[in-house]
């Protein structure tokens, strides 16, 4: 059992740990190319589009994700409320939604910072303060 142990829990964690880097890398590029260019083509809708293209880019540089996170996610939650909810029949169908995955991305990131390949970690260090405590 404790090789078991060893081989399929201590050895995936050490793994792991060595690309914690990744995970809130790929979500930021991923939410932040999408919401910089949606909110890059909705500039006509100045408020919505505002925040989605500038959040968008926040989350991309990884510059004050934790900020940037909660207006995005509003957003997402009145897009679910006002374009999606006559849609909703069950609750696969509810989670199914693109702005829930996006909603949880940006709460994720939210709380667990941007990580160490960000403006924010660049920032926190000029700043004297360990970055690693602060998610970036």
């Amino acid at each position: 059992m404790n090789a078991f142990v060893t081989v399929f829990y201590d050895w995936s964690r050490a793994v792991a740990r060595q690309f914690t880097w990744a995970a809130p890398l790929a979500a930021r590029i991923t939410v932040g190319v999408v919401f910089a260019g949606t909110g890059w083509t909705k500039l006509v809708t100045p408020f919505v589009s505002g925040v989605e293209f500038v959040g968008g880019l926040m989350l991309l540089l990884g510059f004050m994700t934790r900020f940037a996170s909660v207006p995005l996610m509003v957003v997402m939650v009145v897009a679910i409320i006002t374009a999606k909810w006559s849609d909703v029949d069950s609750l696969e169908t509810f989670l199914g939604f693109e702005e829930v995955s996006y909603f949880v991305m940006f709460a994720w990131l939210g709380i667990a910072g941007p990580g160490p390949v960000s403006l924010d970690h660049l920032v926190l260090k000029a700043a004297g303060r360990r970055a690693a405590e602060h998610g970036a």
